[in-house]
């Protein structure tokens, strides 16, 4: 199957300590860096196709965001084992001195659809690719990950036997399993509520409907209302006031603001909403929260 490889790359303070190595399959190519990132250094990736990547070392001081800007704000620790669909931008920022290495596979859409639908359906398998994935245990991935690395730098095999390395990698990675047990527990993941999370902050503290929240995690408005009352003891509304008032509260705090233009950068109809609001969640109006809490 043909693939056509595009993608971009630009990156400051990122220096490979090694030539990059790649080969090239039936619908993929493997590709294995070493590299070092400087404090401060930083990185913006963007691809047309679909793409997993490894990492053999911790890399939680590597900063990760999918909106330009949002990296050093609202960015998260990025994870040892990820996926990232097709057209999805990412903007990293090392917090500090890094050497690591990784393995990337980048992958032909078309051919992840044929691999996920004899199992899972291919409306479910198109959903799957549309959503980004983290990992955090990657043990056993890493050790597979190896074995590609070795593929990939010095070929032993036939290309079948790589293949369904990555093919397993990319299964690994999109975590199947763990999608089977959320729906028949009836909850989010961590994953999916990181997703939410960072969807929430994007919108500095506007709120979402939850359609959108739906939409962020790949699933339908009235099933994941159903998950995620279960997951997080309360509706998305509920939750999404709680959150909100927390951000009132560190402007509150801040007291550079008025209560008025509080209610306006975080997206309430006025100040008698935000007051509202407020005094459901805490029991007390922000002005009397403010006072309560001023310094000196």
């Amino acid at each position: 199957m043909s693939y056509h490889h595009q993608f971009t790359g630009r990156t400051e303070g990122i220096h490979p300590t090694a030539p990059l190595r790649c080969r090239r399959l039936d619908g993929l190519i493997g590709a294995f860096w070493e590299a070092e990132g400087e404090a401060g250094g930083r990185g913006y990736y963007l691809s047309a196709n679909p793409r997993i990547s490894i990492f053999f070392s911790d890399v939680s001081s590597i900063r990760v965001a999918e909106r330009k800007g949002a990296v050093r704000r609202t960015g998260r620790p990025m994870a040892r084992a990820f996926y990232v669909p097709a057209g999805t931008p990412m903007w990293t920022s090392f917090t500090s001195p890094l050497s690591f290495s990784h393995l990337d596979i980048h992958l032909n859409p078309q051919k992840m659809v044929n691999l996920l639908a004899p199992s899972l359906g291919r409306a479910a398998a198109l959903g799957i690719l549309r959503r980004p994935a983290e990992v955090e245990k990657t043990c056993g991935l890493e050790r597979l990950a190896q074995l590609m690395v070795d593929e990939v730098t010095m070929p032993e095999h036939h290309d079948l036997y790589a293949e369904s390395l990555a093919a397993s990698l990319v299964t690994g990675v999109l975590d199947l399993r763990e999608r089977r047990t959320q729906r028949a527990e009836g909850r989010l993941t961590r994953a999916q509520m990181r997703r939410i999370i960072t969807t929430f902050e994007a919108g500095g503290g506007r709120r979402l409907t939850v359609a959108e929240m739906a939409e962020a995690v790949g699933l339908s408005e009235s099933w994941f209302s159903r998950v995620f009352r279960n997951t997080a003891g309360m509706t998305p509304l509920q939750w999404q006031s709680r959150q909100r008032i927390d951000l009132a509260k560190t402007l509150l705090g801040e007291g550079e603001r008025s209560i008025s233009e509080i209610a306006d950068r975080l997206g309430f109809s006025d100040q008698a909403h935000l007051t509202r609001v407020f005094h459901q969640v805490e029991g007390e109006t922000p002005a009397a929260w403010r006072r309560a809490h001023q310094i000196g």
